[in-house]
């Protein structure tokens, strides 16, 4: 799509510090050579030498040796981090102006003065830079570019098209299922509602490929008339495409035309007196009236579109997006991008270009806010999306009635946030307080953990800070030591620690403490990468749920790892384990307890329950998961085929572990090498004792 150039839009190495012997990147010393072009999309970099004092000497020299083509550039400060991505129309007449100081802001002055070296990669056209800036920025979240935090992914509704009688399920993340996706949606309660409405009006399935393949009868969603059970035959496949074609078209915007199909249906089964018939496709109009009713705004004529409101105040920026799909309000949802300082219509525009880097674009896209470049954003989204897109600023009318409703949802969304933002700033202080801290935490952390009689063990950790729960920095860590007692939770909270701390240690030491900095996941926690942003990876202080045991585990394993300038505290349960009786025990204090209507209290409350709900939460997950567990899947050699057809062959798993070789033999797809270890998995304890 974007030309010779397309190479520099692979995915860039997570780590943003580009090696000086990275193949794809040529190291130039500013003084001394020439041209900056390179062929292909070749990265050139530029690097101030030891001798100068500023970023501004670098970049005067740079510019004397960019060409006049569009390309992307990037700054990086003396550890190699990416401070700023930028793109540009003509490379040299937009580099030179962060050459001298005149006319910069504070912010920019900053930028420039970090920086020690500088990347670039040309481009064909400026559009193509604009989708490889938006594909930088995401990657490197550079510290002064507009941040696009709130980034989890979008659900939506996939119909499958693996399978010949497809499947209506939510989905998120890649679309690498074959299928129709349908979305975005702006909550997952809006998609479970849709696809509840979309199974009654079109009977489509919803149980998954496995369950489809062993059914021998209608399930209970057959029964109550919200699936057309093509598993055992109660529908032709041929009919049930139909169904599915159906529903595709609706969710397509062609909701009018199918309403009046099944209209037409209804009207001529009752002409031939099959009332029945009748009545079921007029059930499904109902449902389809259902799915139309749930709209937040009138949306008349709007079939395709994302509505976006910036609004700022107090030194935060809002940006409120509305969904449209199939002339339906499918919801909305708040982003409170960082801004750096920017003008809305600024912030505006660098956040369509990052909303859209991993999203469909729909046909059309109302703006609060008239943008810098709305002819470059319209030809970028036109080239991702292959059709015309609009991208509008409306002035009157229902399309205005829309930008005006997102402005007011923007506007009270960034009050709420800036009203909890304090309340959560006068909490911190009223918690430093009360533990005797140095100063007002910035990250604190709590540490539970959650099992049954010690099995599928699991412990949590929540973070919380300035602006509340942050739960992209939750862990959970299932524990692995064999050496437990079952229900030792003195053991679990030890080894929760160690992994945590020692981590830490490695990821970002104690002396070197980056604020800015991002901590990797462990590989072996199920969890999500963490971006600590205003953070930090080290906490302020761990709050560890327990009493005086708990916090003695906790203080010795710190203790063991060298770590011994952490605040901790255990917050023990309450006289009969009644909220607002905690117990709090810190080390050089007495226990201690706060008053009943404190409000600290209840705010050490709300963390501990969170802490509480999350690794609940994680070990119904791990024991779920055990309890589902098929012994075949711990057979090597044995995948989802050879599995699907034993299981098929012999109906349950017990059945396989009790069949012959030559019982397995006899199974579609099972050599005799395999049959015979499938035999010995099952067999292999009762085999005789070698000599």
């Amino acid at each position: 799509m974007l030309g010779s150039p397309g190479a520099a839009l692979r995915p860039p190495p997570r780590d943003a510090r580009l090696s000086p012997m990275d193949p794809s990147t040529r190291i130039i010393d500013a003084p001394e050579h020439g041209s900056a072009r390179g062929t292909g999309g070749e990265e050139v970099r530029f690097r101030r030498p030891v001798s100068e004092a500023t970023g501004f000497d670098l970049i005067a020299e740079t510019v004397k040796r960019l060409p006049n083509a569009p390309g992307v550039y990037r700054m990086l400060d003396e550890s190699g981090d990416v401070l700023y991505v930028g793109k540009a129309r003509n490379l040299k007449k937009r580099v030179v102006n962060y050459s001298r100081p005149i006319g910069l802001s504070s912010r920019l002055m900053s930028m420039v003065n970090r920086t020690v070296a500088m990347e670039f990669v040309t481009t064909n056209t400026e559009t193509e830079a604009l989708l490889l800036e938006a594909n930088l920025i995401k990657r490197f979240r550079p510290r002064y570019n507009v941040l696009l935090r709130d980034d989890k992914s979008f659900p939506y509704i996939l119909l499958t098209g693996d399978h010949e009688a497809p499947q209506i399920l939510k989905h998120r993340g890649a679309h690498s299922r074959k299928g129709r996706y349908f979305g975005p949606f702006a909550s997952a309660g809006a998609v479970d509602r849709t696809i509840n409405a979309l199974q009654k009006a079109f009977l489509i399935r919803s149980c998954s490929d496995s369950v489809y393949e062993t059914r021998t009868r209608p399930c209970l969603l057959f029964q109550i008339k919200r699936c057309s059970a093509p598993c055992t035959g109660e529908i032709s496949l041929a009919d049930y495409s139909d169904l599915v074609a159906e529903a595709s078209a609706f969710l397509s915007g062609k909701s009018q035309t199918i309403r009046k199909k099944l209209a037409v249906e209804m009207e001529a089964a009752a002409e031939a007196l099959e009332f029945e018939r009748a009545a079921r496709i007029r059930d499904r109009l109902a449902s389809l009236s259902h799915v139309d009713s749930h709209q937040g705004i009138n949306a008349q004529g709007i079939e395709e579109a994302d509505v976006f409101a910036v609004h700022q105040d107090g030194g935060e920026t809002c940006v409120q997006v509305f969904f449209f799909r199939t002339g339906q309000n499918w919801g909305n949802r708040a982003f409170f991008p960082k801004d750096e300082g920017l003008d809305a219509p600024d912030v505006l525009q660098t956040f369509l270009a990052q909303f859209y880097d991993d999203k469909p674009v729909p046909r059309a896209i109302f703006l609060s806010h008239e943008v810098p470049e709305r002819d470059l954003l319209i030809a970028a989204f036109s080239e991702k999306a292959a059709r015309k897109v609009e991208v509008l600023v409306p002035q009157r009318g229902v399309k205005r009635d829309l930008v005006e409703h997102a402005l007011t949802n923007a506007r009270e969304a960034l009050g709420r946030r800036l009203s909890e933002r304090q309340s959560q700033e006068k909490l911190l202080a009223g918690l430093a307080d009360t533990f005797g801290l140095a100063a007002t935490p910035r990250r604190i952390e709590v540490y539970d953990n959650s099992h049954i009689m010690g099995s599928s063990a699991v412990g949590g950790m929540i973070v919380a800070g300035p602006e509340g729960f942050s739960k992209t920095h939750y862990r959970k860590f299932n524990i692995k030591s064999e050496d437990l007692t079952p229900g030792d939770d003195f053991g679990m909270m030890r080894e929760v620690l160690t992994r945590r701390f020692s981590r830490l240690l490695k990821e970002a030491p104690r002396e070197t403490v980056d604020p800015d900095a991002a901590i990797e996941p462990d590989q072996d926690d199920e969890d999500e990468p963490a971006d600590s942003g205003t953070l930090g990876p080290w906490p302020d202080l761990v709050l560890i749920d327990g009493g005086a045991g708990q916090l003695t585990a906790a203080r010795e394993t710190l203790t063991a790892l060298g770590i011994t300038d952490v605040p901790l505290v255990g917050v023990a349960k309450g006289v009969d384990r009644d909220a607002g009786r905690e117990e709090f025990h810190q080390s050089g204090r007495t226990p201690f307890r706060l008053p009943p209507r404190d409000p600290v209290l209840y705010f050490i409350q709300r963390l501990r329950d969170e802490a509480h709900r999350f690794a609940i939460g994680a070990h119904r997950a791990r024991r779920k998961k055990a309890l589902v567990a098929n012994p075949l899947d711990e057979i090597q050699g044995i995948g989802t085929a050879r599995k699907r057809a034993l299981l098929r062959h012999f109906g349950t798993a017990k059945a396989v572990a009790k069949a012959g070789v030559e019982d397995l033999v006899a199974v579609d797809g099972i050599s005799e090498s395999v049959a015979r270890r499938v035999y010995d998995h099952f067999h292999a304890a009762n085999a005789p004792a070698s000599r």
